[in-house]
């Protein structure tokens, strides 16, 4: 039964690719999804985070107003991120949610960003700031995230430190092993503005 079905299942590809014309883009946008928990490699405590990522690329879907912006850019990007993080020493959980706005990936990983639009009141200083989250597509097992707002830093022009003001698709890379749920990351490369777009 099983060599049956694994010949089916490749005449069928075969006829597929017979089927589609030599050199054919695969024209699907990039996708993010899925919900996992994970650890960091520092400051272990009791607490379970976690991220829900629906993510998709949009490209050229949100003009700026700068030169050459008013099509908007190739990693233009839309969908959700939720964020979940029980804090085990009071034994509440603290939920907030981002709008994406810009996403870059390569073949198992994924750069997105998005504006908070939505916290819990311990998280609510959080809404109206751009975040960013790193996805590592690892297969079975092997799935990692990183995000800014622990990692990232910054001075200001008095050389004062604090928090990293977070640019699109800006994040470091993804330093926190998934243990529980998974990540998918569909690439797609980035495109050129269709033609009648083009300035």
């Amino acid at each position: 039964m099983r060599r049956t079905l694994g010949w089916g299942m490749a005449a069928a590809a075969m006829a597929v690719a017979a089927a589609t014309p030599a050199g054919a883009a695969d024209h699907r946008p990039a996708r993010v999804t899925g919900s996992a928990e994970f650890v960091l490699p520092y400051g272990q405590d009791g607490d379970v985070q976690a991220f829900t990522f629906d993510a998709r690329s949009a490209p050229y879907s949100r003009p700026l107003p700068i030169p050459r912006g008013e099509n908007g850019t190739p990693a233009d990007a839309a969908g959700t991120v939720r964020v979940s993080h029980w804090l085990a020493a009071a034994d509440i959980t603290v939920r907030w949610e981002a709008s994406v706005d810009c996403m870059i990936t390569s073949p198992g990983h994924a750069t997105l960003t998005g504006i908070v639009t939505r916290a819990d009141q311990m998280a609510n200083d959080l809404v109206g700031k751009r975040v960013g989250f790193s996805v590592q597509d690892g297969g079975r097992g092997g799935d990692r995230v990183g995000f800014t707002w622990s990692a990232s830093m910054d001075q200001d022009e008095e050389g004062q430190w604090g928090p990293a003001r977070i640019g699109t698709c800006l994040a470091p890379a993804a330093f926190a092993t998934v243990t529980r749920g998974s990540f998918t990351v569909r690439h797609a490369e980035l495109t050129a503005p269709p033609e009648d777009e083009r300035p």
